[in-house]
Parts: C-alpha cells; sequence; structure tokens
C-alpha cells in the first residue's frame, strides 16, 4: 500500500500547482517543497476518512478545511491585498467583505481550487488503482509520520511566505481562520457519519459523468475568459454559489444510484483534471511565465494527465475482470 501513498503524496502537488500552470516546468524540483503540505494534506485526509470508515462526504469537507489551512495561515493569500507580487486585493476588490477580512470571491477561488483539484481528484484518482479503495494504506506509524512531515511543511512554508512577502495577517484573522477550520473537522465527522441511502435509478453512463464534470469545472473556470467588469462581481459569486450546490446535488445523486462503480468515479475525476488541462494553457500565461516555457510545460503535464488517465482506466478494467473470480460485487467497490 505504499506506493498508493506516495503517488498520492506526489499527484497532489502536480495537479495543484504544476498542472494548473502556477509552477513552470523548470520548478520541478520545488516539488520537495509543495508536496508535504499538497501530499501530506491529501494523504492525511484520505487515511483518517478511511481508517474512520467514512467515504467521500467527509473527505470533502476535510479538503476544504485543507483549502482554508492552506491559504489562510500557511500562504495569507485570503488577507495579503499584494500576495506573490499581484494587486489581489484590488482584483477582488468589489467583494470584500471587512468582518472576513477578505474578498468572498476569493474564498471560493481558494475553496474551489484546493478542495476539487488540490485534494479530491488525486484521491480519486489514485484510489482507482486499488481493488478495495477503502482500505488504508498506512498504520499508526506511518500515519503519524504523515502527519509530521504536513505539520512541518506547513510551519516552514508559513515562515517562508510570511518572510517573502513581508505581510503578517491580524491575530483576530489566524483565530477566525481556525475556528472556521475546526467546525469544518468537525461537521466532516458529522456529515459523513451514515451514508445515503441508494436510489431505484441507474447511473448514467461514465461517459456521461465524465462529460458533465469537465462541463461543470470548465464553465467555473470559465469566468476568467470573461473581459473585465462584463458581469457584476456579486453576480459572479452567486453563480458559483448555484454551480456548487448543483454539482453536489447532482454527483450525489448519481453516485447514489444503481451500477455506480470505479467507471463512474474515474469519470468524475478524470473530467475535472481535463479541465485543468486547458486551464492551465491560460494560467501560465497570467502568471507572468514566458510563453515559450509556459506552452511546453503544459503540453508535458496535459499529456501526462492523459496517460495517467489510460492506465486508470485500465487498472478499473482489470479489477473489473478480477471482482467476479474473488466473490467482490464490482458496484460495491
Amino acid at each position: 500500500m505504499v506506493p498508493f501513498a506516495f503517488g498520492l503524496f506526489l499527484l497532489a502537488p502536480l495537479v495543484g500547482e504544476f498542472l494548473l500552470g502556477n509552477q513552470p516546468v523548470t520548478q520541478l524540483p520545488g516539488l520537495v517543497l509543495f508536496a508535504p503540505l499538497y501530499g501530506g494534506g491529501a494523504l492525511l485526509i484520505r487515511e483518517v476518512a478511511r481508517r474512520a470508515g467514512r467515504g467521500w462526504p467527509t473527505m470533502i469537507v476535510l479538503a476544504a478545511a485543507y483549502a482554508l489551512v492552506e491559504e489562510g495561515p500557511v500562504d495569507q493569500m485570503l488577507w495579503n491585498p499584494h500576495y506573490g507580487g499581484f494587486d489581489i486585493g484590488a482584483a477582488y476588490s468589489a467583494t470584500h467583505v471587512p468582518l472576513l477580512g477578505t474578498s468572498v470571491q476569493l474564498l471560493q477561488d481558494v475553496l474551489a481550487m484546493h478542495t476539487v483539484w488540490s485534494i479530491c481528484v488525486p484521491i480519486a484518482l489514485v484510489e482507482t488503482f486499488c481493488r478495495d479503495r477503502t482500505r488504508p494504506w498506512l498504520g499508526g506509524f506511518g500515519l503519524t509520520v504523515t502527519a509530521l512531515v504536513f505539520g512541518a511543511g506547513a510551519v516552514f512554508l508559513g515562515f517562508a511566505q510570511a518572510q517573502s512577502e513581508e505581510f503578517v495577517a491580524s491575530a483576530g484573522q489566524f483565530a477566525g481562520a481556525g475556528l472556521a477550520i475546526a467546525v469544518l473537522i468537525v461537521l466532516a465527522f458529522v456529515v459523513g457519519r451514515r451514508p445515503g441511502p441508494r436510489r431505484d435509478a441507474q447511473a448514467p453512463a461514465p461517459l456521461m459523468v465524465g462529460a458533465t464534470s469537465f462541463a461543470v469545472s470548465s464553465v467555473y473556470w470559465a469566468r476568467d475568459l470573461l473581459p473585465d467588469e462584463a458581469v457584476p462581481a456579486w453576480v459572479l459569486v452567486g453563480v458559483w454559489c448555484v454551480l456548487a450546490a448543483g454539482a453536489v446535488v447532482l454527483f450525489g445523486r448519481w453516485a447514489r444510484g444503481l451500477g455506480w462503480d470505479a467507471r463512474h468515479r474515474l469519470a468524475l475525476a478524470g473530467g475535472a483534471l481535463l479541465t485543468y488541462a486547458w486551464v492551465g494553457f491560460e494560467h501560465g500565461w497570467d502568471m507572468g511565465v514566458p510563453h515559450t516555457l509556459s506552452v511546453s510545460g503544459n503540453v508535458l503535464f496535459a499529456c501526462e494527465a492523459l496517460l495517467l488517465l489510460a492506465l486508470a482506466a485500465r487498472a478499473v478494467r482489470r479489477h473489473a475482470v478480477a471482482a467476479p473470480h474473488q466473490g467482490v460485487p464490482v458496484a460495491t467497490r
């Protein structure tokens, strides 16, 4: 099980930073800095949830807590108006709420990016290669090491960011973020206590699930292609809420349908992964990376994403063939 854990440890930062276009291909050695936070966080969430006998509702809410950890106490992007040399304060000023100390739209972006792509998509993809996806990969010692690595990575990056950005949020902002994170962690184990009831309706074809996942996630990112101020910022906030709620209801309903199995889970994660593949081209340019370097890196990472999906699909077929001989219903896996 260790190879699966190590694979998730590396895949989370590769998707969260490199496929997105945040980091050019020349920064791949920097993976050693991103992996403890991204990979450690994804692995810790997955292991804690699986060891507790919980599933995706728990992991999704824990992923939202992770999003607040990374961009709150660690990076402080939620509060730093000039984070990374960008005028984030001005870009998100239309939905800034003084009581929160940040922008609603920025908060939505942070939750979407890290909950879906930094955590849930990598977990779903690596679990596809497992014959028993609910089984923990690590023992007590491994889980302890993972927690220590994640904690050390968060502290190191937190101090490094504070020093390089020359910005430290207020005590109230740290306390507010800490309270929100704690509430989400508790909520994660409340919502995941009982699995939802199975529906009598048949789950849609995996191709439909994948296409819908790609379409929904692409609609979210298509906002960046709109001309500046083409749509009022608060309207976009409302659209995000409708899109997120609709996706949770729709995919949650489909997942409780008859016949939902590993093929559907792969399609759901794969559709979102392919969205990052095209977003990376546009996002890399916004990050100020030279055009040739940006495109070459995006092509490389997009091809690797396609290869990963192909290998995952082959693993799903192999498990489906093996399952009947082992007396294990495919639909329950």
